[in-house]
């Protein structure tokens, strides 16, 4: 089946159903006309996968598979996987990045709490693009464990790393700390060119976009403190 992702027309030739369920809200309208990229998992890339997570299903490894061989295309494209949680609001997008466990889904979650308007575009695994000086970020089938996320895109205004602190406070950082810390956040394909590619895309973002440090607890505090910062806006209480 063909799917639109990252305005890219991706053939996926999975073999196991679960594949199809996963990604039809990105199903392709347009099943005939040629695609960008072609992709299928091999036998010898999907008993790879199932010896590193035997505990998960036949059709979930073969998922991971597509999703990985999808992504290393895609800085043919100028586009790349980031591992972020992304929200859309009021036209902008932020992308929320930090270790597992810096609380990634409880801050977004506050944004959500208390922005009616605001939406997670992407749980997770969203794709990023490089264009004409601006950086658009993707929906994608593949969102996370919690499946938070929908079939858009929007153009990406900011990046903001998280971490657990008893204090609410964000200031800018600097390009090179920015770097060190985006790297961790990257597939890098197993390509060279791909990798090269990616790296610099990635130093792009760095210089384009701010970037900033968010010191945070779970509170209201919290929320209204990025929030603020990110957007340039007043919250109304």
């Amino acid at each position: 089946m063909i799917y639109d992702i990252a305005d890219l027309r991706i053939k996926i030739n999975n073999k196991n159903p679960f594949t199809d369920r996963f990604c039809k809200d990105y199903l392709s309208a347009d099943q005939t006309s040629p695609v960008d990229l072609e992709v299928a998992v091999t036998q010898d890339e999907f008993e790879k996968e199932k010896a590193l997570s035997p505990n998960f299903s036949d059709g979930y490894l073969e998922n991971i598979c597509i999703y990985r061989k999808i992504c290393e295309q895609m800085p043919k494209w100028d586009r790349f996987l980031l591992h972020a949680a992304v929200l859309e609001y009021n036209g902008d997008c932020y992308a929320f990045l930090g270790k597992s466990g810096t609380g990634k889904s409880t801050h977004t979650g506050l944004w959500l709490k208390n922005l009616p308007s605001a939406k997670m575009l992407n749980g997770d695994k969203p794709i990023i693009s490089y264009k004409d000086g601006k950086f658009t970020v993707y929906g994608t089938p593949w969102m996370g464990k919690e499946r938070f996320g929908y079939n858009g895109k929007g153009v990406l205004k900011c990046l903001c790393f998280l971490e657990q602190s008893k204090i609410n406070e964000i200031s800018l950082i600097e390009q090179t700390s920015v770097a060190e810390r985006l790297f961790i956040q990257l597939l890098l394909p197993r390509d060279f060119n791909m990798v090269a590619r990616t790296l610099e895309l990635a130093d792009l973002l760095v210089k384009t976009l701010p970037s900033y440090l968010m010191k945070c607890d779970i509170s209201y505090t919290a929320f209204k403190t990025s929030f603020e910062k990110l957007t340039g806006e007043t919250v109304n209480e």
